[in-house]
């Protein structure tokens, strides 16, 4: 009986007598998103996927794939109550750890183009770096809470975590992922920041990652041209200057409303990843400045909305969950900065995805995760205010 009343608890946001007892504009944003993504996906990848594969709808049905898988994780995800992610914060934390050095290993990690990013898991292949992010944020959030003087008071609990952090940060490199890499990060250092650590450490904590992300461009000479080509990318528009330069094509031919639907030119194997990293520059093309405008402000509503929630929750005294919110929030907002920064020209050709939109079955589905624990988050503090208010 105890299990059952436990288990009807747990799946109160979805089974409570208030039904769909959640944050919805925070829902509606994510699954207006998600409905946008699989749309152009399938646009941006009917060419590609004809011309190598046969098929115009693979990818297509492997983004519903995707979507629909993530819906269940979202589902499950909402049920989960947040003192199990805290009581769970160092398993995870290993077997984050474990799959970042196992795909590294011949015969289990995948080689694509160079890199060594993905486990081949039958038809599909996971990530380990999404969950990998996820999983650290949680353990930071921990930490956080459970050495919060040490972190603001002493420099100790403030370097430890990146005892971590480093070892992981290393891994990220060496398949290589750097765009990972800074948005774990830069996660990292945002969640120690609002956990209270001092102006003059947080600097000279900044200071150092900045410099150390300076040192790995200048050491690998692909790096250093994507920077150089980002700067002046006509300078070598069939080189380092390619990808960029047909990114900036899309976005003209797109004017103020677009070519229509399914109209780009772009995606016709002039601009590589038009699926994934660039998906939305096709996006531009064929829905015009006001379509890329629409879906970035749903962009921001989202990381913005996410911030709040951790604000919220650290008002109401919750800090484990305020600081896993924050985290979550500054991963999204790195993304979309990057990968938008990287469609238009502000920042250098980076493989990293558009949360919620590009093509990807780990990052939809951690993306999904992600907001369940949100939704969770909001409706914990919600339930908490209501019972002192029945009291």
């Amino acid at each position: 009986m105890i299990g059952i009343a436990t288990l009807k608890e747990s799946a109160a946001p979805l089974l409570g007598p208030r039904r769909f007892d959640m944050d919805m504009p925070l829902l509606v944003a994510a699954l207006c998103l998600l409905g946008l993504g699989l749309v152009m996906v399938s646009s941006a990848s009917m060419e590609v996927a004809a011309g190598q594969l046969g098929n115009p709808l693979f990818y297509m049905i492997r983004q519903l794939i995707y979507v629909l898988i993530g819906f269940a994780a979202l589902v499950f995800v909402i049920s989960v109550p947040i003192r199990l992610w805290e009581q769970f914060r160092f398993p995870l934390l290993f077997i984050g750890i474990a799959l970042l050095v196992a795909v590294l290993i011949p015969g289990i990690g995948r080689e694509v183009n160079g890199s060594w990013r993905w486990i081949a898991v039958g038809p599909i292949n996971i990530q380990p770096s999404e969950l990998a992010k996820l999983f650290a944020v949680v353990f930071l959030a921990g930490y956080l809470v459970h050495r919060q003087e040490e972190v603001k008071e002493g420099w100790f609990g403030f370097i430890k975590p990146f005892m971590v952090l480093f070892p992981m940060a290393l891994l990220l490199i060496a398949e290589p992922d750097f765009g990972a890499t800074v948005v774990l990060m830069g996660a990292a250092v945002g969640m120690l920041f609002l956990g209270g650590v001092g102006l003059f450490r947080f600097i000279l904590l900044f200071g150092s990652i900045a410099i150390l992300g300076g040192l790995l461009i200048v050491i690998e000479p692909y790096r250093l041209q994507r920077l150089t080509g980002f700067l002046n990318p006509w300078e070598d528009p069939f080189g380092t200057g390619y990808q960029l330069t047909q990114a900036l094509i899309a976005f003209g031919r797109g004017e103020w409303l677009g070519i229509g639907l399914g109209n780009s030119i772009q995606k016709q194997f002039y601009l590589p990843e038009a699926h994934t990293d660039f998906v939305f520059a096709v996006l531009a093309e064929e829905l015009g400045l006001v379509g890329a405008l629409s879906a970035f402000g749903l962009l921001v509503f989202l990381a913005v909305r996410s911030l709040y929630i951790g604000l919220w929750a650290e008002r109401a005294g919750r800090l484990f969950a305020a600081y896993l919110a924050y985290g979550l929030a500054i991963m999204w907002i790195g993304q979309i900065l990057i990968n938008v920064g990287v469609n238009v020209g502000l920042l250098p050709t980076k493989g990293l995805t558009l949360p919620f939109l590009s093509y990807g079955g780990s990052s939809l589905v951690v993306c999904c995760i992600s907001l369940g624990i949100l939704l969770r988050i909001d409706w914990e503090r919600r339930q908490a205010l209501r019972e002192v208010a029945d009291e």
